[in-house]
């Protein structure tokens, strides 16, 4: 069984939902989490916040975030056990971050450290 991390891409970082948006969408991850973790296939995961946020560039040029001149922004990652690519795909179409247009979870097999997938 191999692992597979799931990385949430949203396509508007600069919009803000409101608390309520945002406890619902928190709610149906929890419980879209919950469905994998029972079938003992989640590893760990975790969202990922914009504050206090910097990327380094090339040359050691540092900016702040949040990124609101960009549009795709990372929201979170989880990591699951898949028997294939395809198995992971059909975990992240369950994903509540496809409910917002233009956004995507991006399925990427994970390297071991000793260069074994």
């Amino acid at each position: 069984m191999d692992e597979f991390m799931l990385i949430f891409r949203h396509q508007d970082g600069s919009k803000v939902a409101s608390p309520e948006q945002i406890q619902v969408w928190m709610q149906q991850t929890m419980d879209w989490i919950g469905g994998i973790a029972a079938q003992h296939k989640y590893v760990e995961g975790n969202g990922l916040l914009f504050d206090d946020a910097r990327v380094v560039h090339h040359n050691n040029v540092v900016t702040n975030g949040p990124f609101g001149d960009i549009k795709e922004t990372l929201g979170g990652y989880i990591v699951v056990k898949a028997a294939s690519a395809e198995e992971a795909v059909e975990f992240a179409k369950g994903c509540p971050a496809l409910q917002g247009e233009g956004n995507t979870v991006e399925v990427r097999k994970i390297v071991r450290g000793d260069g074994v997938h």
